[in-house]
């Protein structure tokens, strides 16, 4: 099978107020962990590339290693706590970060300017646990900032 190529997008994701000693990676695949970017306190910082492609009627398709599900409803997967690699630990949970709110306005300014297309969410959830399932996006969602 060929895989699709196009340009590549540098996404961004910023976990705010991670609960305290729980790791946090970003799912690469199936199985692969990725360390973050940037780690603090506060924050937690991952950063990519996906690829991207176009779907019928002209809307865009993000392809990799990092983008999961349909393409409709593409998303990706912060996973925490034992899911993270981390050991004794309660907690084993994925956040699940869609992709679905990225404009084709905000693909093309990323790309004119070679900006980031930046997002954030709360890292802890109700129960003092990291966020978990569909999470919801912090602000206007999805934004392109400087690289």
């Amino acid at each position: 099978m060929k895989k699709e190529t196009g340009p590549t997008l540098r996404l961004r994701i910023d976990v705010i107020n991670p609960p305290p000693g729980v790791t946090l990676r970003l799912q690469r695949g199936r199985e692969e962990l990725v360390e973050p970017a940037r780690s603090a306190k506060t924050r937690t910082t991952f950063e990519f590339d996906v690829r991207l492609g176009t779907r019928a009627g002209g809307l865009p398709n993000f392809l990799g290693d990092f983008a999961q599900g349909p393409p409709d409803t593409r998303f990706v997967y912060v996973n925490a706590g034992s899911m993270a690699g981390q050991h004794g630990t309660p907690w084993s949970r994925r956040a699940k970060i869609p992709l679905t709110g990225i404009t084709r306005t905000q693909i093309d300014k990323a790309l004119r300017t070679g900006g980031v297309l930046t997002v954030e969410y709360a890292g802890t959830g109700r129960d003092g646990g990291p966020s978990c399932a569909t999470v919801p996006l912090l602000g206007d969602g999805w934004r392109v900032d400087p690289a």
